[in-house]
């Protein structure tokens, strides 16, 4: 009889079999694309424009007529293309705010983290008087000085947001400076710069807590952005987002609430699919499970 040998699977063959077995994980992350794809191609393939006014159908609840599946607002704009057009907008200052604070924090959290001593003090003290700043303070100045501005918005959130990535990357490269692999690398003749040893063997080793992690800081993001937007610190009309479009809602909710109801319930599955994801990665990349 002959033996059949067996394949081993990497550590991240064996994560992507844990994370396809939680179905709550796979269906979130399913409609989450699905929601993002709707987005990006919706407002293309419908026939009404984000800012054309209709103003027979001024505050017309969803109907058929016209493709108004949403009904229309108070200016008699299509809510359908106007929530995918948000939805856009909310995803891209999520994606752009989260991918550049993930960065900025996984770099200063390794540098901080590995050469520790006193450049670790500094850097994580600078991180301290950035949590005791209120990022609405922040917000309104900058939107008073300098517009509200796409770009803008993701540069206010991103100036808040990357302090937890970075205290927990600190606390991880601790725990990697000392393993056995850094120090056969500076052993085997390695380029021994700090810079080099953090690029090849720390980062690397991060990406597990770093994709965790990430998938906390979207919706976070998104969540930041619509709080900014409803209180007028966001985007500017005719431009939208999930957070407008709840301001808008909130002041006719009780005439038409169907302008309210929308845009929130996108904008809530939105997160509650981010977190169920997240909650599936975390499962499936911890250790512990394996």
């Amino acid at each position: 009889m002959l033996d059949k040998a067996v394949a081993g699977r990497s550590p991240w063959q064996d994560a992507r079999a844990r994370f396809l077995r939680n179905r709550a994980a796979v269906v979130s992350l399913a409609l989450l694309v699905l929601i993002t794809l709707a987005c990006i191609a919706g407002p293309w393939l419908l026939p009404n424009a984000f800012d054309s006014t209709d103003w027979n159908a001024t505050s017309a609840p969803p109907t058929l007529e016209n493709w108004h599946l949403f009904g229309t607002d108070d200016t008699g704009r299509d809510l359908l293309v106007r929530c995918l057009i948000g939805g856009r907008v909310s995803l891209m200052i999520g994606a752009l705010a989260t991918l550049t604070s993930v960065t900025l924090g996984i770099v200063w959290g390794a540098t901080a983290g590995f050469v520790g001593g006193r450049v670790d003090n500094a850097m994580m003290r600078i991180v301290d008087m950035m949590y005791a700043i209120p990022y609405l303070l922040i917000a309104i100045l900058m939107v008073t000085l300098l517009g509200r501005e796409f770009y803008l918005v993701v540069v206010t959130i991103t100036i808040f947001s990357w302090m937890d990535m970075a205290r927990v990357v600190r606390g991880q490269t601790l725990s990697i400076r000392s393993k056995e692999y850094v120090e056969a690398a500076r052993a085997i003749g390695v380029p021994t710069s700090r810079i080099s040893i953090i690029m090849r063997h720390v980062v690397p080793n991060l990406l597990g807590i770093v994709a965790i992690y990430t998938t906390v800081t979207v919706p976070a993001v998104i969540l930041t952005e619509s709080v900014l937007s409803f209180l007028g610190l966001g985007v500017q009309e005719p431009m939208t987002s999930w957070g407008v479009l709840i301001q808008d809602g909130v002041g006719v909710m009780e005439a038409s609430p169907w302008i309210l109801l929308f845009p929130a319930a996108l904008l809530s599955v939105t997160l509650y699919c981010i977190n169920f994801v997240s909650d599936g990665l975390r499962d499936a990349l911890d250790p512990k499970d394996r």
